[in-house]
């Protein structure tokens, strides 16, 4: 799964950088789309279409922006100073998949959505560092919700992280909360992507009308990581880490 893992890195680094106000979400959706034709790759969202859905999702690349948290379909929107966006990219090589999502600020950034981003990419580092064999799934999710209530944000159950290796989603569920020790033991060879995400808010999630982007019911901005973590008997190992970045 490392040249998944690679490739999807690499593609969301194009996208953290290609972002700035003027920045349409639907040319990041171009870029996105070029490179996974460039490099031979298949997307693993364009015909998805899971019950929670209302059609094929039909772009390559989630774009969430400011009270949109996740499931954000790319519409002809120009990013504007001050804005808030979160990209999520998983793509298929060599008939294996890796899954990656990073918020990004556009412009001059928010002091608080830089308070959020440093508290979601605390909340990844903790479950990533949870990751390790003999562990159990809810090792993980204590470590990222506990990241998440100590900053005083609200965690939302309603999705989380998800195993993933010959199709995005697969078994385990990887959710945001969760009690030490419970759930399915973490064992090598087991790869999940873990992704906490949340609102500034009262953690509450409506359906946008498009029916596939999630936002806040309150319109509080939100925030969104992940990575694909591969268990190992020598610890976590990120496939999707960004230049040596976790």
């Amino acid at each position: 799964m490392r040249p998944a893992g690679r490739f999807v890195a690499e593609v969301i680094g194009a996208l953290a950088a290609a972002v700035g106000p003027g920045v349409s979400l639907l040319e990041l959706d171009a870029l996105a789309h070029r490179m996974i034709r460039e490099r031979g790759a298949t997307s693993s969202y364009i015909d998805y279409h899971p019950s929670f859905g209302a059609m094929p999702f039909g772009k390559v690349l989630c774009t969430s922006v400011n009270d949109a948290v996740l499931h954000g379909l790319p519409y002809d929107y120009r990013l504007r100073d001050g804005d808030n966006v979160s990209v999520d990219f998983a793509s298929e090589v060599d008939g294996w998949v890796a899954d990656s999502a990073v918020t990004v600020p556009v412009g001059t950034p928010r002091p608080d959505d830089l308070v959020m981003i440093e508290t979601a990419e605390r909340a990844l580092a903790a479950g990533i560092a949870a990751a390790t064999a003999g562990n159990r799934i809810g090792d993980i999710s204590a470590a990222i919700g506990s990241v998440i209530n100590d900053a005083g944000f609200a965690v939302n159950t309603s999705f989380g992280g998800h195993g993933v290796g010959r199709t995005m989603h697969e078994p385990p569920d990887v959710p945001n909360w969760g009690e030490p020790g419970k759930g399915p033991q973490l064992r090598p060879g087991l790869v999940v992507a873990i992704e906490p995400w949340f609102l500034a808010g009262n953690g509450q999630i409506r359906m946008d009308r498009d029916g596939w982007t999630i936002r806040s019911a309150d319109r509080s901005r939100g925030v969104h990581v992940e990575h694909t973590v591969a268990i190992t008997a020598d610890g976590p190992v990120v496939l999707t880490a960004r230049d040596g970045v976790s």
